[in-house]
This record gives structure tokens, sequence and C-alpha cells, in this order.
């Protein structure tokens, strides 16, 4: 078990979330306030999704982003920024003729286009999708040479991706794209437990993560749902780093809503109770190497 714990708050993420809980933050104003709150209550980092003001609906417009991050700057909120970069990987297919893709589902973006705002935002830290999945019904296709491309383009400007990967078999790749020099050490690994059709966040799957884990490399997990507490008490006791935030999970227990800060707070207890410490910025940045 770690000695210290950093935490991540997934702030808001791109699902149809906002009307079932009023804590979900849209606005570039929001989403800053809620990282310095998730901060204040313990977070080391923050990742970030970006919604439209009018609608609450996902939005990919880099103006927000930069908004955000520049917010969360100005604000003097000492947080790691981790931004997404999880769009245009969607495909779908012609149901009569399943040769031919249908352009009402797919949403398919090269590397240079899903890397525009964070090239433009500059944060210390974007997420990097890792599988080729079946997603909620839907191909999820993170291309081996679209994650190089990604690879290569943070590497040049010194943003260390952040590799999510949702079954073992990414973490195989991830082996092979650190042999071939991909990510600057260490590299750091998110493990996503109980995404639909990826690996189950149980006790069982999360040993079987870890064990396919790279060498000296700074992991983290989590669990949506009801299995996001219960994931921070199993990631901490296997050696990783946690994640919350209202992107995996609204709720703080059965039927009582909760905010980014409200979850971060209950990470910090199970930490604590557990026998660690939660890591400062300071120290989170130090294990990441990140500005050296």
């Amino acid at each position: 078990m770690r000695s210290k714990v950093s935490i991540c708050c997934a702030l808001t993420g791109g699902s149809d979330t906002v009307a079932k809980n009023p804590n979900v933050p849209v606005t570039p104003k929001e989403i800053a306030a809620a990282a310095d709150e998730a901060a204040r209550a313990g977070a080391s980092m923050v990742h970030i999704h970006v919604r439209d003001p009018e609608t609450g609906r996902e939005s990919w417009d880099k103006k927000y982003f930069v908004e955000v991050t520049d917010r969360i700057r100005q604000q003097g909120t000492d947080v790691i920024i981790n931004l997404t970069s999880a769009i245009g990987m969607l495909v779908g297919f012609d149901d009569d003729d399943p040769g031919k893709l249908d352009p009402n589902k797919t949403n398919f973006w090269p590397a240079e286009r899903r890397l525009e705002h964070i090239l433009e935002a500059k944060p210390e830290v974007c997420s990097l999708d890792i599988p080729i999945m079946n997603y909620h019904g839907t191909p999820y296709l993170n291309l081996p040479n679209q994650v190089r491309k990604i690879a290569r383009m943070t590497q040049e400007h010194g943003i260390k991706p952040e590799l999510e990967c949702f079954d073992v078999g990414d973490l195989w790749a991830t082996q092979q794209y650190i042999e071939e020099g991909l990510f600057d050490a260490p590299p750091l690994i998110q493990l996503c437990m109980g995404i639909k059709f990826g690996i189950p966040a149980t006790t069982r799957g999360l040993i079987a993560m870890c064990d396919m884990l790279p060498d000296d490399c700074v992991w983290g997990a989590f669990g949506v749902g009801p299995t996001e507490m219960p994931m921070v008490a199993q990631s901490v006791l296997m050696g990783g780093n946690v994640r919350v935030g209202l992107e995996d999970n609204l709720y703080l227990s059965a039927g009582v809503l909760a905010s980014n800060a409200t979850l971060v707070e209950r990470a910090v207890e199970i930490i604590e109770r557990l026998g660690a410490q939660v890591a400062t910025t300071a120290e989170a940045r130090a294990e990441l190497n990140l500005g050296a």
C-alpha cells in the first residue's frame, strides 16, 4: 500500500447527467469553481471535459477548454489540469450493409483534431484512451497508429498523457508503446473499471489489471456508479492512486446527490482510514516528473 495517495477528480464528463444532479458543472465558470472546490477538498488533479453553456451537452469547442484552464490558473487553484482527448473514436456501420459506414453513427477524427484544444490550452496532462472495444454497442476504436501519433505530439509539447485502460489487453498494448519510447518516464496509467463491456469493477478485475501493469509506472483506478468508493479502497490497498468525481458517479450514497467536493472528501476519509495520507499537488507533480 502506498504511503501517499493522489486523488484525481473528474469534474463533469460528457454524459447526459446535468438534469440528474444540479451539482454537475456546465459553464466554464462553474467547472473552474468545481476544480477549486475539489482541490481544496484534497484533489491534486482535475480531469476536465467541457459542456455547451446553453444546452449542457458535451462540447468540443476549444474556446471552452481554453476558458476553463485560464480560469483555473487565474483563480490561483494549485491543481494539475488534465484535459480529455476522448473524442473522435466512434464508428457506426450500416445495419443492412455492414461493409459501409453509417455517417450518422460515426464520429472519427484524426489525431491532430483531437489535440487542437489541448495544444492551445497547454495543460500538464491529457487523457489518451488505449482500447479498441465494444463501447455500449458501438465500436470504440483507438487505432494503434493514432495512439502513437498522439503520444508523439504530446511528448513533443511536454504534455504527459494519462493512459486510460479499460481491460487487460489495453495494458498489453501499453507495454508495447512504452517499449517504443512513446512516453516519458514515469508513464501515467488510469485503470477504468466497470465501463460496460470492459473489465468489471471487482476485486478480481483489479487484480487482473494490476498483474499487467508495466514496471515503474504511476497508476490509479476508478469505478463507475456505486463501485466508485469500493474501487477507491481497492486501489489504495493495491498500491494505486484514486479517481472520483461527478463524471463517474452522481451519488454520495443511495439517494443522496453528491458534489465533486463531497466525493473527494469521502475519498480522503477512506484513504486516511486505511492508514495512508493524501498526497499534495506538489508531491503528485514530483512523482509524475511534471515540469522537469
